[in-house]
């Protein structure tokens, strides 16, 4: 599981930590997603974030594996959630949207878009933890997006 934390201004987006929970494999799921909620728990005690945003689960063709990334977002709902801290669910065609302008980017054009949105020197790895920081990224554009359109 990624996790990427962002800032951001009228102006900028500043990247402020960003990496991946890993979990061993033969371990039984209760034990990772145990695992994942303290990790999260050390991120959210450490970082204090006003909102945490999520992917809602591509399910495609492996529906095992889609449940598995439900029960882990699960987790991450209840570790925000017991801080009362809002939880935010984007599909991933509006993360591309928000991210690369294109709902049908590839996975490298969206890595290099965060790269150069966040003023990165190189793209973030691992994967997830550049999946984190778009999730991130689309939340942040989706809030100044509401807050525009309160304005009017």
């Amino acid at each position: 599981m990624g996790y990427g934390i962002v800032e951001s201004d009228d102006y900028s987006l500043i990247a402020i930590a960003y990496g991946a929970f890993k979990c061993q494999e033969r371990q039984p799921l209760a034990s990772r997603l145990s695992q994942l909620f303290e990790n999260l728990n050390k991120i959210i005690a450490q970082y204090e974030p006003d909102a945490v945003a999520i992917e809602t689960p591509f399910v495609g063709d492996n529906v095992r594996s889609a449940l598995a990334i439900g029960k882990a977002q699960g987790v991450a709902m209840l570790a925000a959630g017991l801080r009362q801290i809002p939880v935010f669910e984007y599909s991933p065609a509006t993360v591309k949207h928000h991210v690369a302008d294109y709902g049908a980017s590839t996975k490298e054009q969206m890595q290099e878009m965060v790269k150069l949105l966040l003023d990165l020197s190189e793209i973030p790895q691992p994967n997830d933890a550049a999946d984190a920081l778009a999730i991130a990224i689309c939340h942040s554009r989706e809030m100044k997006l509401i807050e525009m359109h309160a304005r009017e």
